[in-house]
């Protein structure tokens, strides 16, 4: 029976992500191979100069990943909380100046996978403090904001259940 929940909770990530626009579906397999450090990104995914300059920029934003990984704040207090969630707003508004991720949904699903599980209650707020910073661009501003619905950004609890489903390049060939 445990096995029919998680294939269930597999599916469910497996439909989320077919969700997802074509071009968040590539952003989040490129940042997967990039901070997980699965892949050569530039080889995999730079079509250009303009895209090998932008997996250039996102392994130096995503430097901190170790880090952010290790440092996980106090839920009730305050102490290392700047420290965390400076270093967290800082990454995701690099990944929402990007213009590729147009919705917490699509936001979340990649962070869940870059830090773990932990991180659900931290999401919606590095995800409105960086979609409300001046360096994203009003208009995108206004629909990133628009798409957090009033559940993800007040829900009282989060699943302490890591994801499974880590969605990877596949050639055109074997696909």
């Amino acid at each position: 029976m445990a096995y029919a929940g998680t294939a269930t909770l597999t599916i469910s990530e497996l439909r989320e992500f077919a969700s997802f626009t074509p071009c968040e579906q590539r952003y989040i397999r490129r940042s997967l191979d990039v901070g997980l450090g699965r892949q050569d990104a530039f080889k995999l995914w730079a079509r250009n100069a303009d895209e090998m300059a932008s997996i250039r920029r996102q392994y130096v934003a995503y430097q901190d990943l170790k880090t952010l990984r290790t440092c996980r704040p106090n839920d009730a207090g305050f102490e290392g909380l700047d420290d965390f969630m400076g270093k967290l707003m800082r990454m995701a508004a690099f990944d929402l100046a990007q213009g590729k991720l147009t919705s917490f949904s699509a936001f979340r699903f990649l962070y869940e996978r870059l830090l773990g599980a932990w991180s659900r209650p931290w999401l919606p707020g590095a995800f409105c403090g960086a979609a409300a910073l001046p360096q994203i661009r009003p208009d995108r501003r206004k629909v990133l904001l628009h798409s957090i619905s009033e559940a993800a950004a007040t829900a009282p609890g989060w699943s302490d259940r890591e994801p499974s489903f880590y969605p990877e390049w596949i050639e055109k060939e074997a696909a």
